[in-house]
């Protein structure tokens, strides 16, 4: 059976929402080791994200700031 993950719709900041965004993607993972996270190079993973931030915007922020954010942490 297929299960799906449900987001916390209490957001914190648009930063932490975007690293959520990322991981859920899987544009990004935590390293075991040091606990920084680490990007995976991956295109698809990347493109999965950013079409989160365009349709599931989180509330009170603009499309444009939600992209710019996953923009920013993966700078």
């Amino acid at each position: 059976m297929l299960m799906t993950k449900e987001r916390c719709s209490a957001v914190r900041t648009l930063r932490g929402w975007a690293i959520s965004v990322l991981e859920e993607a899987g544009a990004i993972h935590e390293c075991e080791e040091h606990g920084w996270m680490q990007d995976r190079a991956d295109p698809h993973a990347r493109e999965r994200a950013f079409e989160i931030a365009r349709q599931d915007t989180p509330e009170g922020f603009s499309e444009t700031e939600a992209v710019a954010e996953i923009e920013e942490v993966l700078a």
